[in-house]
């Protein structure tokens, strides 16, 4: 049986971040536009990590192991050399979810040309749900608008904790049994 209140975590993935020279904009904003979104029980932790694929992979192992139910990683998804964060995420996950990435391209798309170099993705790893997003705020929301109406079934159909949410900013999808 799942458990009652969803354990969320929200990962930076920055090295500037990580050293304290640049303030988190996309963790705080990740977790905003949650706590705006989500009307069920919640946990949420923030973690800040520097970029590179171990550093990521060890904390998203650490975050799924910990129980964690849906991770949202903000950074490390564009083509910089040090931007590492979807390699690291293979390295984690049991599977993809390829239509994540492509619905947050997309909707990205309609505000930025420079969307298509954005790496976006998600996966899953046992009962976590993994979202990479881009590390600014107006992109995070974005990307948030776009695919979060199929967390909540995602999460339901992989055993994590049940979400519920406004349905004035994201009506959930569940398809109805019959």
């Amino acid at each position: 049986m799942p458990p009652e209140c969803a354990r969320i975590a929200i990962l930076t993935v920055s090295d500037r971040a990580a050293r304290g020279e640049y303030a988190d904009l996309g963790g705080p904003a990740a977790e905003v536009w949650l706590r705006n979104t989500i009307t069920s029980a919640m946990d949420i932790t923030r973690r800040i990590v520097p970029d590179g694929r171990d550093a990521v992979a060890d904390a998203l192992r650490a975050l799924a192991e910990d129980g964690a139910d849906l991770v949202l990683v903000t950074g490390g998804t564009g083509p910089a050399p040090r931007d590492r964060t979807p390699e690291a995420l293979a390295d984690v996950i049991d599977f993809d979810l390829p239509g994540f990435g492509e619905e947050m391209r997309r909707a990205s798309l309609l505000e930025v040309p420079t969307a298509i170099l954005s790496r976006q993705s998600a996966g899953v790893r046992g009962q976590t749900l993994f979202i990479t997003l881009p590390g600014k705020p107006a992109a995070i929301a974005t990307c948030l608008n776009a695919v979060f109406a199929a967390v909540p079934y995602c999460l339901d159909l992989i055993g994590g904790a049940r979400i519920e949410t406004d349905t004035a900013r994201c009506e959930a999808f569940r398809p109805v049994s019959g």
